[in-house]
């Protein structure tokens, strides 16, 4: 497979690694930085698991397929945390997860 068979999977993990890094960012900015931590954190761990599949799959690697399992694990953990917020950067984010990791998984069983 190629980058034009990745091509939808590769545009949820960019458009979700944009929108992880915007919400970190964001959660910055809170007035309670503390109570984000979990968030930031997981912000930043999806946002780094998305590129890295979106540059797999551009490159058509064998291992792309064992990376979006993973990465779609990672964006249902930063979606059910960002779920718990009710700021927009976060909720966001959670929708971008949710449609990503939903990509990584129809990507990987292909």
């Amino acid at each position: 497979m190629n980058y034009h068979d990745y091509q939808k999977c590769i545009d949820a993990c960019l458009r979700c690694a944009a929108l992880c890094n915007h919400c970190a960012s964001s959660c910055l900015q809170e007035k309670d930085v503390k109570k984000m931590t979990w968030c930031i954190q997981l912000d930043m761990e999806c946002a780094a698991a998305c590129y890295s599949a979106a540059q797999l799959m551009s490159l058509g690697s064998r291992k792309a397929e064992e990376l979006c399992r993973i990465c779609a694990d990672l964006c249902r953990e930063c979606a059910a945390e960002c779920g718990k917020h009710d700021n927009p950067h976060c909720q966001e984010c959670a929708r971008a997860c949710l449609e990503c990791a939903e990509e990584c998984m129809h990507m990987a069983a292909v």
